[in-house]
């Protein structure tokens, strides 16, 4: 094993705290401690980032690359972008489509797939209602062979998160996934306050980006989002694009939200990202890209088109918020909201997964398990 160390940063944020004039020591893969002092060669060095909802990038959507290949492509895109751990994201599909991103996803970490910490299983249990860019025709309750699937196949994804909506799922079957180690996050449900807050304690800990595709809050009728707000054992993602929610909506949110559940913000990254695609498809529809948007040929909004280093600056330029809350914001508080341990902070054991940033927030270099790769050229 041989120690060694980054390069000397003017400021290092180890996920929590700041250290300045400092530099990351690491040894086999993981960190060992922060080196104090030293002449600076570098701006920034903050952990790599945690995106828990990666519907594709580099040109592959994983619902159309439902296997340990196109998992690889997808890691790789986000880790020239700074993103250094993931969830692939099946959106609503097929339980052939399903049961065969269950094994993809064993398969690939299997056999060490680099970056890949699970699955995130985004409907197909969800409510038409409040379908989004989900193809209506595959949204359905959820019955028996969906729940002994998901249960069965978790073990073996590492982390696995289902998105639900109360309409298509009960609470004894929210009950279940929990106790086999699954996270149920509410999402695309016009439910009221009062279910969403049942399902919580029936073991839903997380809402699925926060303010889209639900219920809103009313100050009679709160909603989905006022559940997300108020309970806080409930811990939400948050597209930070400028175009999914309003800036001043998400400000408000960040000051509303209870702990100790998190804002967390998720890039709900398509396969343009980290590619120069023009449009893709999902489901046999046309997703077209334009102005920094993505959306169906009706204009309903289909996913996004950052990374989430765009959402980190989007953060600190438009939200006005500390550069350290912004970052927290894309790494602990994301692993800890998945319970994903040794990632997101830069402490001794963590994986030594960090980044260095220029004073503008300009991605210079990613380092995984201590090991220099590529940056991307879109970051």
């Amino acid at each position: 094993m041989t120690a060694l160390h980054s390069p000397v940063a003017r400021r290092l944020f180890d996920g929590h705290d700041w250290h300045e004039t400092a530099a990351l020591a690491h040894e086999d893969g993981r960190v060992t401690g922060v080196i104090p002092g030293g002449t600076p060669e570098v701006d920034l060095i903050v952990p790599g980032f945690v995106d828990l909802q990666v519907n594709g990038g580099g040109g592959v959507q994983f619902n159309d690359r439902t296997d340990a290949a196109g998992l690889a492509a997808i890691c790789a895109a986000h880790r020239a972008l700074g993103t250094t751990t993931i969830l692939a994201t099946l959106i609503s599909d097929t339980a052939a489509k399903t049961a065969a991103a269950l094994a993809a996803c064993a398969q690939a970490r299997a056999a060490g797939q680099v970056g890949l910490a699970g699955l995130h299983l985004e409907g197909p249990h969800l409510d038409p209602r409040r379908k989004g860019t989900h193809a209506p025709q595959m949204l359905r309750p959820m019955d028996e062979t969906d729940l002994s699937g998901m249960i069965a196949g978790a073990a073996a994804c590492g982390r696995l998160v289902v998105t639900l909506a109360p309409e298509a799922a009960t609470t004894a079957q929210v009950a279940r996934l929990a106790a086999a180690g699954i996270t149920v996050s509410l999402g695309h449900s016009d439910c009221s306050h009062a279910t969403a807050m049942a399902y919580v304690a029936a073991g839903a800990r997380m809402v699925t980006h926060l303010f889209n595709a639900m219920s809103q809050m009313g100050h009679r009728a709160p909603g989905l989002v006022g559940a997300a707000l108020d309970a806080g054992g409930l811990s939400c993602g948050l597209i930070a694009d400028g175009h999914h929610v309003d800036d001043a909506a998400m400000a408000i949110a960040l000051r509303a939200k209870r702990g100790p559940g998190q804002v967390f913000l998720v890039s709900d990254a398509m396969a343009a990202t980290g590619s120069e695609l023009s449009e893709i498809t999902l489901n046999g529809r046309r997703i077209l890209r334009a102005g920094g948007r993505l959306t169906l040929e009706d204009g309903t909004l289909a996913g996004a088109d950052i990374s989430m280093l765009d959402a980190v600056r989007h953060c600190v330029t438009a939200l006005e918020l500390p550069l350290g809350q912004a970052l927290r914001m894309a790494t602990t508080a994301p692993a800890e909201a998945a319970g994903l341990t040794g990632v997101g902070r830069l402490v001794p054991g963590a994986r030594a997964d960090f980044l260095v940033l220029d004073a503008a927030l300009a991605l210079g270099a990613v380092w995984t398990g201590g090991q220099r790769a590529a940056a991307g050229a879109a970051a």
